[in-house]
């Protein structure tokens, strides 16, 4: 009966769903897993016997062996999969995995610089150089307005209201969104377009761009990773950042400011505030770390 049900899922997922072959092997993976445990508790048992409860013991037996909660998530996916197929194919009377709750992913915290950092980051740069005023703009653009490396690279002169302290970038899905800018990234940008940028032949297709390389055309995401690696090691920072550390950086400096939440979802460009809110835990992090420096109560030791 499994055998039978297992092929004619294959089909289901690879015509009707039209999954990769990739995910097709992974789901009919996470159902092999389910038939060798059942084989394991030497249980005949078919797809349509099988339980809510069948289902959470399994879950408990995956874990046993040591799985990461995302394998053992992305297990239920396959199995919630396989069941739709059962009730669609009249296989089951019901679907046992309804009720399944895969174990809670948690959120990997992201790596964030402090203040002091970030100015020792940027006071590496060499200004003597023809690009050093460019990188200057460009970190203290990234910092200031906490744009995505994408963001930076394609920003365009005809978008900056630098004398109305904001500048218009494109986000994903092609969304526009207006941030205020700071003043020393405003600063930045004005120096290096006056003394390197407005001195510049652009390439064709490339005259609106604000940050060019030497060869007139606008920079890659590499080049702007690369740029920030060796600022940091000459800064002496072991962190292992990339230029979305700035991002992350700019939005736990703001909430540990105390701005408000939606505000920061605005300016990041967020398309759910559920996105925002893991700098919510970054700065209860940051509250803890407070009051066991300053607060009395935190300091003793008994």
């Amino acid at each position: 009966m499994w055998l039978d049900s297992k092929k004619g899922f294959q089909r289901y997922i690879t015509t009707e769903k039209s999954l990769s072959g990739n995910s097709v092997e992974a789901y009919l993976s996470d159902v092999d897993k389910l038939t060798q445990y059942l084989s394991a508790r030497e249980e005949n048992i078919k797809p349509s016997d099988i339980t809510l409860k069948d289902l959470q013991a399994f879950l408990v037996w995956i874990s046993e062996l040591g799985m990461t909660t995302t394998s053992q998530a992305r297990i239920v996916a396959g199995i919630r999969q396989f069941f739709r197929y059962c009730v669609i194919e009249e296989i089951t009377q019901h679907d046992p995995s309804i009720l399944l709750e895969a174990p809670r992913l948690r959120k990997a915290l992201p790596e964030v610089l402090a203040y002091e950092e970030i100015e020792a980051i940027i006071a590496q740069i060499d200004l003597s150089k023809p690009e050093g005023h460019r990188n200057k703009a460009i970190l203290e653009t990234m910092y200031s307005c906490g744009l995505r490396v994408s963001e930076v690279i394609n920003l365009k002169i005809s978008k900056l209201s630098l004398d109305k302290d904001f500048i218009s970038v494109v986000g994903k899905g092609d969304k526009e969104r207006l941030i205020p800018i700071g003043a020393s990234a405003i600063e930045q940008i004005r120096i290096y377009q006056q003394n390197y940028r407005n001195q510049q032949m652009p390439a064709k297709g490339s005259e609106d761009f604000l940050f060019l390389n030497r060869r007139g055309k606008p920079l890659s995401r590499v080049m702007v990773f690369l740029i920030l690696k060796e600022l940091a090691s000459m800064a002496g920072i072991t962190k292992n950042i990339s230029p979305h550390t700035f991002r992350h950086s700019f939005a736990t400096h703001l909430v540990e400011g105390g701005a408000n939440l939606r505000a920061v979802q605005q300016m990041l460009g967020h398309a759910s505030i559920t996105t925002t809110e893991i700098y919510t835990h970054l700065d209860n992090n940051f509250l803890k770390s407070t009051m066991a420096s300053y607060h009395p109560a935190f300091r003793r030791r008994f």
